[in-house]
């Protein structure tokens, strides 16, 4: 699975051409599905070709931007692991792709910039969380969402204790051994004598640490919870050099090696959503107690300029509604139309993307849950 970090959100973004292809299709992780995906890939870009060559693209120009595409459509390798969806964004000189844990609708937008809006559901405040899994023969970080579950590159982080031990550091010191499960609970690995030495804790903290400044730096534009799974002694140890604020203090004690990725989810899931409830819902309590003081908004217009501007704190928008129109940026000025028009985009796709940019909080919420009875409901700052 790939990891959207705000850095390539806002190239994307930022990026303006004549011809840029944004497609999504579904994918499948195993089955005899998957041999279709990439023929359901060489498809679309068969619908790309015929586009671009109506809208007057010469077929040499077109063969050479769909190169990178055809490249990536035989990588056997690629289509052998996937994920629940597949974006992928390019023009004549930028090639990007991200394998998610969403199951998009088969898209495809050409337009003189990138379509983002498929992406919110896991770009949002409550749309994904972590886990990270630790134990002495196995480092994971792992995303996941309310129904799925991926691992993500961790990179050049060690992924063994022996990886940062020394030679001759005592090992068998940090052999564990599964207790007796407790009714309705699962076995705990425990280390021999309890808990371990000083000595090892100054090792292990050194590989912590190593590992913290992994994670850090891949969830480095995030406000991802995180959940750590792994020995339960070690949890205040991970804590006392963890740097990523949004580490919970709730774990998953026990042997994450002998746990797939559908094994930890519901245990993650009833950590997390609680704490996106929380957050839900305090948002909606500001919003409430600063409605009539001017600081809060439901005008679709008025909230274009203030994401623009990065001065929404909290937003709540809804799914699968659209409002169209144009924003000009020169003037500072926002036109909102009653149907969709040549050149407009969705107002309030722009808005919930510009407020995750510039570090504001998203919700994205059935209609029905939009304060006020709105289609954009939000929480000025200054």
């Amino acid at each position: 699975m790939d990891l959207i970090t705000m850095e390539q959100l806002k190239e994307i973004l930022a990026r303006r051409s004549e011809w840029c292809v944004s497609l999504f299709m579904p994918t499948h992780r195993a089955g005899r599905e998957m041999e279709q995906d990439p023929i359901r890939f060489k498809n679309l870009l068969r619908t790309v070709e015929e586009r671009l060559l109506a809208r007057g693209m010469r077929s040499p120009k077109v063969q050479e931007m769909l190169t990178e595409p055809h490249r990536l459509l035989q990588d056997k390798n690629f289509w052998q692991h996937q994920s629940d969806g597949l974006a992928i964004f390019f023009t004549e000189d930028i090639f990007l792709f991200f394998r998610l844990p969403v199951e998009f609708a088969e898209t495809t937008v050409i337009t003189d910039r990138f379509h983002v809006k498929p992406l919110l559901p896991i770009l949002t405040s409550d749309g994904t969380f972590h886990i990270l899994a630790i134990s002495q023969n196995r480092l994971r970080l792992l995303e996941g969402t309310q129904h799925t579950m991926d691992e993500i590159d961790l990179g050049d982080a060690p992924e063994t204790f022996a990886e940062t031990f020394p030679d001759g550091f005592p090992k068998k010191q940090l052999q564990s051994h599964t207790g007796r499960p407790s009714r309705g609970g699962t076995g705990v690995p425990l280390f021999h004598g309890h808990d371990p030495s000083d000595d090892i804790k100054i090792h292990i903290r050194e590989w912590f640490r190593t590992i913290d400044k992994a994670v850090a730096g891949i969830l480095v534009d995030t406000q991802s919870p995180l959940v750590l799974a792994g020995v339960g002694t070690h949890f205040p140890l991970y804590k006392e050099i963890n740097t990523y604020p949004y580490l919970l203090d709730k774990g998953i004690p026990g042997n994450p090696d002998e746990m797939k990725p559908e094994d930890l989810l519901p245990l993650a899931w009833a950590i997390v959503e609680p704490v996106f409830n929380q957050k839900r819902e305090a948002g909606l309590a500001r919003y409430q107690q600063l409605t009539g003081t001017g600081e809060t908004t439901t005008d679709v217009a008025q909230a274009v300029l203030a994401a623009h501007h990065g001065q929404i704190a909290t937003l709540f928008v809804a799914v699968g509604v659209q409002v169209w129109g144009r924003f000009d940026p020169e003037k500072n000025q926002v036109d909102v139309h009653e149907t969709h028009q040549s050149g407009d985009e969705d107002l309030l796709d722009f808005t919930a993307i510009q407020t995750l940019i510039k570090g504001g909080t998203v919700f994205v919420v059935s209609p029905n849950e939009v304060p006020d009875q709105a289609l954009v409901a939000a929480v000025l700052r200054h």
